[in-house]
């Protein structure tokens, strides 16, 4: 695992130039190493993928995670996740039904690869989970308390409207607290597979709550 210590300082300081000068370095190395000793645990050599590609991820992951938790992500993930859910609203206006990831590729002017790397990067953006809504609505105003209330229920219909895989990743994820290694293992997808699934539930979450940004 020592080896792949350099590799958490190199992510980190990748994603560091894209935050506010605010966030130091040093607390985004500090979470990038539990990622890596966390990748190390879980590891299995058969699973197909490098122990290297596989630390990337969970290196990645767990800095992601501390910024989404933070409430703040790169300008970069923001933009992505903009165009995703413009391109998925159109692909669905175009073919009157939920596109496939090839539909809407071609309707962002990409390949499919392209597309899922796309996807894998606004996998980190936020969805607030309804509990959030309602821990807060006993310190509101009543005119604050009934907005946030409809769209508790608009953000429980729009999940309801989204395809089967993607509903069911985000109840796993979500409600039941699952990883996605965990969610992977059910779905018999990859773990980056899993991501993209939340990518796209996101930005179609993103597309169809428009009016409640």
């Amino acid at each position: 695992m020592s080896s792949h210590l350099p590799l958490v300082k190199r992510i980190a300081t990748h994603l560091s130039v894209k935050l506010p000068s605010h966030i130091e370095i040093e607390d985004l190395i500090q979470v990038g190493l539990i990622g890596l000793l966390k990748a190390s645990e879980d590891y299995q050599s058969d699973s197909g993928a490098s122990f290297s590609t596989y630390a990337t991820i969970r290196i990645k992951g767990a800095i992601m995670d501390e910024l989404r938790a933070r409430d703040w992500l790169p300008r970069s993930v923001q933009k992505s996740l903009g165009r995703v859910s413009v391109a998925l609203q159109a692909a669905q206006q175009r073919y009157g039904r939920e596109p496939t990831d090839s539909e809407v590729a071609k309707e962002l002017k990409i390949s499919v690869a392209e597309y899922h790397v796309l996807l894998a990067d606004v996998s980190y953006a936020r969805l607030t989970p309804v509990e959030d809504v309602e821990a807060v609505h006993g310190d509101m105003e009543p005119e604050r308390e009934v907005t946030e209330s409809l769209r508790e229920e608009a953000l429980s219909d729009a999940i309801k409207e989204l395809p089967e895989k993607e509903q069911l990743m985000m109840s796993m994820y979500y409600v039941e607290g699952m990883n996605l290694k965990e969610i992977g293992l059910v779905l018999e997808v990859s773990e980056s597979r899993v991501s993209q699934i939340h990518g796209q539930a996101i930005a179609r979450l993103k597309s169809k709550l428009k009016s409640w940004a």
